[in-house]
């Protein structure tokens, strides 16, 4: 595994466990306030939501999550331009829907430039670069 690779594997569990919190924190205070009858909306729809709405703030405002930050790791357009908000969103989209049925495709080549390039990267048009990068 390249040396990228790992930054961004231990950058997504750091941003994963700090949403689980924001999640639970959040969905407490939803429950409370919003009644629905279908538990699909507070179980699979609140996450989701929240944990996008975190990722979409810290990359449109600084480019960085704080996992990013913590493995000195920074997310910018392929040209250089800073990051617009379809490319967050498609990079969010694509990682969580689709990069898996990628992965399976094609496991030799999931990566690209050693790392700094994964599927969802391609599809938005960024790239992962390391801060001495």
């Amino acid at each position: 595994m390249e040396p990228i690779t790992k930054k961004r594997t231990y950058a997504v569990l750091i941003d994963m466990a700090l949403s689980n919190l924001v999640v639970a924190g959040v969905e407490a205070a939803i429950r409370k306030k919003v009644k629905v009858k279908n538990e699909a909306v507070h179980n699979l729809l609140n996450p989701t939501l929240i944990t996008w709405g975190l990722e979409y703030a810290q990359l449109k405002c600084c480019s960085q999550t704080v996992g990013y930050k913590l493995m000195g790791l920074k997310l910018e357009s392929e040209d250089g331009s800073p990051l617009t908000s379809s490319q967050i969103i498609r990079r969010m989209a694509y990682r969580d829907f689709a990069s898996s049925i990628s992965y399976m495709k094609d496991k030799e080549n999931f990566t690209q430039d050693e790392g700094r390039s994964l599927p969802q990267d391609r599809f938005s048009h960024t790239i992962v670069k390391t801060k001495s990068t």
